[in-house]
């Protein structure tokens, strides 16, 4: 359970201007898209994509770190480590049955045979986005246990673009198109006060002192 009463102390150090900022975004947030990184090997290309993610809406994205480990790099999430989750794994196994078990379908974006394009994709559940590492794409065993596959259209002579571009053009798109339907594509309430609270907590450099005080 939230502590409301903390939230409003807190929020009163805050600026009036921060707390009504937090609240507009958490309005536009969702975590019926998420997003998973499969050990991606360039450090900016992960920290690129949850830029993104925190661009788009979308709360959450999943790091799985098999093979490398701390992929985030600050200067260009440019702060958006602050306001999205990046729940981590040690194998792809786990996350993907975390997902599963949370009632995400598996989407993999990849130029498989069976792929629909971006423009064809159908979205009416909720989806977990899986890209892959620069060299090599997505593991076999993403590719076995998805439930699906998407790619965005090209023309040119490259098959695939970067993970990044791929990931921020796939997001702009699904989550216009989500916001669209009408499914139930927000945070719950509950889901949106937590994320006040660490928020807020987050823009205060002095908070460890100040909620020693409080809880005194």
């Amino acid at each position: 359970m939230i502590d409301e009463q903390l939230l409003k102390y807190l929020e009163n150090i805050i600026s009036p201007e921060r707390k009504e900022r937090f609240i507009e975004v958490l309005e536009n947030r969702t975590n019926f898209i998420t997003v998973a990184i499969e050990d991606v090997f360039q450090l900016h290309n992960t920290s690129a994509v949850v830029r993104s993610c925190d661009a788009f809406g979308v709360q959450t994205a999943h790091l799985i770190e098999s093979k490398y480990s701390e992929r985030l790099d600050k200067n260009i999430a440019m702060g958006a480590e602050q306001w999205i989750d990046t729940p981590r794994y040690d194998t792809t196994a786990a996350c993907i049955d975390e997902l599963k078990a949370k009632g995400y379908k598996i989407i993999a974006s990849s130029p498989h045979t069976d792929s629909f394009l971006l423009d064809d994709f159908v979205i009416d559940e909720k989806v977990a986005l899986f890209f892959g590492t620069e060299r090599s794409g997505l593991s076999q065993e993403v590719l076995d246990k998805a439930d699906g596959f998407v790619k965005v259209p090209t023309v040119g002579f490259s098959e695939s673009l970067n993970i990044s571009v791929s990931a921020a053009i796939i997001l702009q798109d699904l989550t216009v198109k989500l916001k669209k339907t009408n499914l139930k594509w927000q945070l719950s309430e509950e889901e949106k006060l937590n994320k006040r609270l660490d928020w807020t907590k987050k823009s205060i450099k002095s908070i460890d002192e100040i909620l020693m005080r409080y809880y005194k």
